[in-house]
């Protein structure tokens, strides 16, 4: 009869209020909840097929549950280098496991980017997840597959060991004085005319004075610069200069490892890597065109050391048991002015071993680790995953979701292409909650849901009258 619809109307009320009730105190409960996205409960009414003319079978309301995962919350910056946030469309891949990963391991979608390195250097954040990425290949390129999650894994950034980057350059920026005066080694021009003593190739060159002074022939300046090998280990390198007799424009100069015993298999004497002459122009700057100190003039200023095991030729010493090394010489801004001899700069893109003391993430996505030797090497680059309807995910403990039929076929992109947002470093995604509006939504709910007790009691009181209308 009617007044039971009634009844049953305003115990459907009470049951679709009860839920918007807990739905609003879920948003309430979690409005500094990282990326926390809201929820609401909406109403859509019932309708029972009216059987007899003239009367009216109540139906009563259903209760919806919406989830707004596809609205972005506010970014906001943070100071740990680990906390990140998407601007855009996706989410992180998260694992519950960082090692040993299989095709069985369930994988679950966030957009809590409050990342930490746990005990074992894996990205974890908060809830329990390991960030996944595709690993850095041994070229520096990445395997990625659009739909295969199985080529992405936890994201480590201490399991590396120590980071070492071999010396392939170095810049030497100084001024030779060009009134120097000659030595008697370089010879003078007289009168009386002294004859030049000093040879590259013998007991008479720099090399061997810097061995033993007492004999060889004393540089009128020299430098030294450090070259890093292919194991951290650090050598030194000394480049000589002697004014030449022969040109007020020319210097000889050698190139000479300290100590000698650091290399072999050289027919030049005590270490000798490599010997010529330095010619500068009019201007006083170097001529590198005419220069033989690298071997024929114009040639690339390159020395170059084979293997320390290697048969013969310019070696690193047998003891040193590294790999072979080619040392690129910047000698561009080598002048020759009327001002003392100095040298102003040396640079080198050598560094010795490294320990991870950070990670840093570009916006791109590239993870990379960050040593106490300033060297800095790409770890991993994290994955986003996107659906055609990120508010069909079924969300799961831990602010994340799982994928769903509503949501669609999942599509991992890198990070800022094909739709996919860009990462945010130093960032966090705020709740999407407005506690304004949800107060407003609690204050409606709790006077809807007493004008459904209202109709229970009305339809309570009907039902008397006609139990009683037989009195």
């Amino acid at each position: 009869m009617s007044i039971n619809s009634a009844m049953l109307a305003g115990v459907s009320g009470l049951v679709a209020n009860s839920s918007a009730l807990a739905a609003i105190s879920d948003n309430i409960a979690n409005v500094n909840t990282t990326a926390y996205k809201r929820n609401q409960v909406n109403f859509a009414n019932m309708v029972t097929s009216q059987a007899i003319a003239g009367r009216y079978s109540a139906g009563g309301v259903q209760g919806i549950t919406r989830q707004f995962v596809s609205q972005q919350g506010l970014i906001q910056s943070s100071s740990s280098s680990t906390d990140l946030a998407i601007s855009g469309d996706g989410f992180f891949v998260g694992a519950e496991k960082g090692a040993n990963l299989t095709a069985a391991d369930p994988r679950l979608f966030t957009r809590a980017g409050s990342f930490h390195v746990d005990s074992d250097g894996f990205l974890v954040n908060d809830s329990g997840l390991y960030l996944q990425g595709w690993p850095t290949q041994a070229n520096g390129t990445y395997d990625i597959n659009p739909s295969d999650l199985n080529k992405l894994a936890s994201i480590n950034v201490k399991n590396l060991g120590a980071a070492v980057q071999q010396t392939t350059d170095v810049a030497l920026a100084a001024n030779l004085d060009k009134t120097q005066a000659l030595s008697a080694a370089a010879g003078a021009l007289g009168p009386p005319i002294v004859a030049p003593t000093y040879n590259p190739a013998t007991v008479a060159s720099m090399a061997n004075y810097a061995t033993d002074p007492t004999t060889g022939t004393k540089p009128d300046f020299t430098t030294e610069m450090s070259v890093i090998d292919s194991l951290g280990g650090t050598h030194k390198f000394a480049m000589a200069f002697l004014k030449s007799s022969a040109n007020p424009n020319e210097w000889h100069a050698e190139i000479y490892a300290v100590p000698a015993s650091d290399v072999a298999g050289t027919a030049l004497p005590n270490g000798q890597l490599a010997s010529g002459l330095v010619k500068f122009t009019q201007t006083g700057a170097i001529d590198l065109a005419n220069s033989t100190l690298f071997g024929a003039p114009g040639a690339t200023p390159t020395i170059s050391l084979a293997a320390s095991n290697a048969a013969a030729g310019l070696r690193w010493a047998t003891a040193q048991g590294i790999a072979a090394s080619t040392v690129d010489y910047d000698l561009s801004k080598l002048t020759q002015y009327a001002a003392a001899s100095t040298v102003t700069s040396v640079n080198s893109n050598g560094a010795g071993v490294g320990n991870v003391v950070g990670v840093s993430v570009s916006d791109d996505g590239i993870v990379s680790a960050v040593f106490d030797n300033s060297q800095v090497r790409e770890i991993a680059k994290i994955a986003i995953a996107t659906f055609p309807n990120s508010d069909g995910l079924k969300a799961t403990s831990g602010n994340a979701y799982m994928g769903s039929i509503a949501a669609g076929q999942m599509v991992i992109k890198e990070a800022g292409l094909a739709g996919a947002g860009h990462i945010s470093p130093s960032s966090l995604e705020s709740s999407t909650v407005d506690l304004s509006a949800e107060f407003t939504g609690l204050i409606s709910t709790q006077k809807a849901y007493s004008a459904s007790s209202k109709i229970i009691t009305t339809a309570d009181q009907m039902l008397d009258e006609l139990i009683n209308i037989i009195r």
